[in-house]
């Protein structure tokens, strides 16, 4: 779950019980109603604490929240907490000229959107924003995104994610570049990611009773099936699904490696201001850095981009990895 979705929920909770005209509320009732709030948004139980309620009415009370004036009543040992004007609601509040800032710029990258296959909502969506609020994004892009608009699959992303949202069991015919013929799977699909310029989804394959991935650019047909919909494991969340990898394939034969690298001291200063990996760890004085990652082909393709630049020390199993591409490679320039 998004840290950030996760704090407008609980505002919204303790807004809802702090304009409450019959209920009393401690920071352990503020606590439960953010936790059946949060359950109710992400389908997960979530236990809040009593700094965290602390922290969110301090923060709605400040002028980078809400404004709100809090009271706090104390009745022997305990202290409840309601806003001292009735009336107020931080559903009210009007939009600041930060807010208005960051709408516009909100605006700005959503155009880029426009003409995209399945996106045409999207130009609705902007059009009732810049009316709403008197904003009009510019025609003119100053700003460039890496995009193929000619990506095989494009087409399939407004129908898988509606299939997620609405927990619909796919039937997908995929052919991988691997295979001489296609397949056909029943997908209970979960997730989508982009990586590479190209947009995967995960779902469980009752194939293979596993959640696998699919290339979108690589799904011939998808159509739906009327079939008992699988939740997703309770032991998945996708906000962390990808933490120990490079990319989005995750070996179930391997485990993390601490992988130590010797960079080039002329592009040692890129790497180390573009990590490979949020583990990275630089050895300025040694021109060195390591990540702990489980090995996999996208790991290997990032590596080999940097060519003679960067050279794998340990673990041997990933050197090894490197010389067998490396040999493949050589066939072709001899």
């Amino acid at each position: 779950m998004a840290q950030n979705k996760g704090a407008i929920v609980r505002y919204r909770a303790i807004d809802k019980c702090l304009r409450s005209k019959h209920g009393r509320y401690g920071w352990e009732e503020l606590a439960q109603a953010c936790s059946e709030a949060l359950f109710d948004a992400f389908s997960e139980r979530m236990t809040v604490s009593r700094r965290q309620i602390f922290l969110d009415l301090n923060h709605m009370e400040s002028n980078a929240g809400y404004r709100a004036d809090i009271e706090r009543v104390k009745d022997g040992k305990k202290t409840y907490y309601r806003y001292a004007d009735p009336n107020f609601s931080i559903e009210k509040m009007p939009i600041t000229d930060d807010e208005m800032e960051q709408l516009k710029e909100t605006i700005l990258m959503l155009n880029r959107f426009k003409g995209m296959p399945h996106f045409e909502w999207m130009e609705e969506l902007l059009s009732k924003l810049e009316d709403t609020f008197h904003l009009k994004g510019s025609d003119d892009s100053v700003i460039g995104f890496e995009q193929n608009l000619d990506l095989k699959g494009l087409e399939n992303i407004t129908p898988l994610f509606e299939a997620i949202v609405n927990k619909q069991v796919l039937n997908i015919r995929y052919k991988s570049f691997k295979a001489n013929k296609p397949i056909t799977c029943e997908v209970h699909p979960y997730f989508l990611k982009q990586y590479n310029n190209r947009w995967f989804l995960f779902g469980w394959n009752t194939e293979f009773r596993a959640i696998t991935n699919f290339a979108l650019d690589r799904i011939e047909a998808v159509s739906p099936l009327f079939a008992e919909y699988m939740e997703k494991p309770s032991d998945i969340n996708f906000d962390e699904y990808f933490d120990d990898i490079i990319g989005v394939t995750i070996p179930k034969d391997k485990h993390i490696e601490h992988i130590v690298m010797r960079v080039a001291p002329d592009r040692y200063p890129y790497i180390k201001n573009k990590p490979l990996h949020p583990s990275q760890h630089n050895y300025d004085k040694e021109f060195r850095i390591s990540i702990d990652v489980i090995p996999n082909n996208e790991l290997i393709a990032l590596l080999l981009s940097f060519g003679s630049q960067l050279e794998v020390l340990e673990p041997q199993s990933v050197r090894d990895m490197m010389r067998n591409h490396i040999k493949t490679l050589n066939k072709f320039y001899k």
